[in-house]
């Protein structure tokens, strides 16, 4: 599902990048951070609700489940609105701070723009699909995602090749899609899922569930909105070497973004398993999903990275036949790709820790660590002048994911312990 869910942006870039030029393709990649950090609130509650839903689930509390996702309806509703008017609104102010080249900045802020109006389809989208989950249907949402993901592939085609609309073109078609994929989902859910056939009671606002939806989902976005901001933070340092190291980062991101996807569905699965146990008091069973998943995490990590790495020029050259862009782009491959199994073995902890409950810690974590540590880099490391070099500034990736790592093992022991020692397992 997710990886399905990437080739919105991926086939955006592949379009862009051989049909309309490497500029426009650069113009799409700076705004990469940006719907990140614009989307990440929503994001955010889609987890914490998918937990409450999960745990709910597993105690066979039904009633709860539903006014669980009567809840989410409104939370959801109200947050995606929000979302979409901000990135809206703030498309160019954000790219122009974030000091994007004069000639791509144009085509950015208008495919923001266009993309923003979708996050309202994206977040109703995530929030079905997650409860769907968090239900045990993991199969249905990735259905519509990729029937959605092929309509999105032959609009990018028809409205760039046979229109000649650009950068427009691939960001209508994207918001279009992901219109289709929001309201397949919903259509399903409340025909075929006997929860989501809610009565007035449990659309009405229950104070202790929206609370603990928002307790588990707002550090969830926050963590999200801190790593957004670091990777602003980056794009715009790397915006400063030139438009070529711009397209660059932005086609290896679109590669690196398909090694991630096993990465962050096995912590969005982690989340829901350990939910579920927690709630039917199964706790012995979780020490076994976690070892399960960093286990998963390390092997595919280690092979999809140096395969990344082993066939990088025929990868990068899918989105661009600049040589330049292709040799700045294995300088990141090189260096991130190769360790990427850390950034897997983080997001297990991660899961695993919000499946228990414990939301606001590794949201901490990752701010000191992956967002915090990397930013001191910057501040420190980077500017020294032998060291000012866009090689340096990937080699922050593994040295902070390998700190926040170690800290979320340290985090998930003692959190485990006091969770089994509230629930009388432990003395």
């Amino acid at each position: 599902g997710n990886v399905f869910q990437q080739l919105y942006n991926m086939v955006d870039s592949i379009v862009v990048g051989n049909f309309v030029g490497e500029n426009a393709l650069g113009a799409i990649g700076t705004t990469n951070s940006l719907q990140f950090f614009f989307f990440s609130l929503v994001l955010g509650l889609s987890v914490g609700i998918g937990i409450v839903v999960s745990q709910y689930f597993g105690s066979s509390d039904e009633e709860n489940v539903k006014n669980t996702i009567g809840n989410a309806i409104w939370a959801i509703s109200i947050c995606s609105v929000l979302m979409s008017l901000v990135g809206f609104f703030l498309a160019r102010p954000a790219l122009v701070l974030m000091n994007t080249d004069p000639a791509i900045l144009e085509d950015a802020v208008i495919y923001l723009k266009v993309t923003a109006i979708g996050f309202i389809c994206v977040g109703m989208y995530n929030g079905v699909s997650s409860i769907l989950r968090a239900l045990g249907d993991t199969k249905t949402p990735l259905t519509f995602l990729i029937v959605a993901s092929l309509i999105n592939v032959a609009l990018d085609l028809l409205f760039v090749l046979q229109f000649k609309w650009g950068v427009v073109g691939v960001a209508v078609a994207t918001a279009f899609a992901q219109l289709i994929s929001a309201v397949a989902c919903i259509i399903y859910a409340v025909k075929c899922t006997t929860f989501f056939r809610l009565t007035k009671e449990n659309l009405k606002i229950k104070k202790a569930i929206l609370y603990k939806c928002l307790q588990l989902g707002i550090p969830v976005a926050l963590q999200n909105a801190l790593i957004a901001v670091s990777l602003i933070v980056l794009q715009g340092v790397v915006n400063g070497f030139g438009a070529t190291f711009t397209t660059a980062f932005t086609v290896v991101a679109r590669i690196e973004q398909l090694v991630q996807q096993p990465f962050m569905s096995l912590g969005s699965a982690i989340s829901t398993f350990t939910g579920q146990n927690m709630g039917a008091g199964n706790y012995k069973r979780i020490n076994k999903i976690v070892i399960t998943g960093e286990i998963c995490v390390t092997v595919v990590g280690l092979v999809l990275g140096n395969l990344v790495v082993f066939f990088g020029h025929p990868l990068l050259s899918i989105y661009s036949s600049s040589s330049k862009v292709i040799a700045a782009g294995m300088v990141r491959l090189k260096v991130v790709s190769v360790t990427y199994a850390l950034c897997g073995m983080m997001d297990v902890m991660v899961g695993a820790l919000r499946g228990i409950g414990y939301s606001i810690m590794p949201m901490i974590v990752s701010m000191i660590g992956a967002c915090g540590l990397r930013l001191v880099w910057l501040a420190t490391i980077f500017q020294i002048p032998k060291y000012h070099t866009v090689h340096m500034i990937y080699v922050s990736y593994p040295i902070t994911w390998a700190i926040t790592f170690f800290a979320h093992i340290c985090c998930f022991i003692w959190a485990k312990r006091c969770v089994e020692k509230k629930a009388g397992v432990l003395k």
